[in-house]
């Protein structure tokens, strides 16, 4: 027997992208038109596995509020596949927690990793 297939599931070779979130931020990403799965901290790493082990999703992101490290979190599984690329995603609910410091340097600090400088508005 081989090992785990990369080839897409009944439909072509079109693959999906997806994103695992809490309910909470699920909305704001729908609202956007994303196709979204639902987690919470404590199904997260199984609703991972299964998405890797449907091969209908090529890329993956996934909210760091769920699972921190994604690909450590299912190494395993990934064994062998190419596909789906997974993502982390910072948590908004970090960002806006009342136990984050500064949400504004925070969300500087994305900003500038993200296109290498500052923005001040």
């Amino acid at each position: 027997m081989s090992g785990p297939s990369n080839a897409p599931s009944a439909g072509g070779n079109t693959r999906r992208v997806a994103i695992l979130s809490d309910s909470e931020t699920a909305t704001g990403y729908r609202l956007a038109g994303a196709e979204v799965i639902e987690a919470t901290p404590e199904t997260a790493v199984a609703e991972l596995e299964r998405m890797i082990t449907e091969n209908r999703y090529g890329l993956v992101a996934v909210d760091s509020g769920l699972i921190v490290d994604p690909i450590t979190a299912t190494a395993r599984v990934m064994r062998g596949r190419d596909l789906p690329i997974l993502l982390p995603i910072p948590s908004l609910r970090d960002a806006f927690s009342t136990e984050t410091v500064d949400a504004k340097a925070y969300m500087g600090k994305l900003v500038r990793d993200t296109i290498g400088f500052d923005i001040k508005l």
